[in-house]
């Protein structure tokens, strides 16, 4: 909790929030950053002979917690972008319309803006070893102001 805030609900502009994620999601991403098959630098070491059932209890944990709601000033001409590109791309046939998630889809709603824009920009660029090649694929050839421009939304979204 010391990276991830309270409950869950992050302090840190680039660490996500867990509360609020769906539970198998915080499941599979402990499991694979345990057996390093996601390399977060951050989390190295941290889950080393951590037990299945001791993950189990921690994803059931943050999946429990409420979501922080998101402060800031909020664009609306960046918002309105955003909230368009977003209908285009149809993110919501995946992380449903109130982008909470669902089984291995994580929330998007309410997360850092620089999280999220820096999230997206790795699916981008970096796919690889433990990401998502559905969301590679998404967001392959967008700009960064488009990808700028999701992460406003998300964030604040309403």
């Amino acid at each position: 909790m010391a990276c991830h805030g309270p409950q869950g609900n992050s302090q840190i502009p680039t660490t996500p929030s867990l509360a609020g994620q769906p539970r198998l999601f915080l499941e599979n991403q402990l499991v694979l950053i345990r057996e390093g098959l996601r390399n977060i630098p951050e989390m190295k070491g941290l889950l080393d002979g951590v037990k299945d059932a001791e993950i189990v209890a921690m994803a059931q944990y943050f999946a429990e917690q409420k979501p922080a709601a998101r402060t800031g000033t909020v664009n609306d001409a960046t918002w309105k972008r955003g909230e368009a590109l977003a209908a285009k791309m149809l993110c919501a046939s995946c992380h449903l319309p109130d982008y909470s998630g669902r089984q291995q889809i994580p929330r998007l709603a309410g997360q850092h803006e620089p999280f999220l824009l820096l999230s997206m920009k790795q699916f981008r660029d970096q796919p690889g070893l433990g990401r998502d090649t559905i969301m590679a694929a998404s967001l392959y050839g967008l700009k960064d102001t488009e990808l700028a421009d999701l992460a406003h939304y998300l964030a604040h979204f309403r």
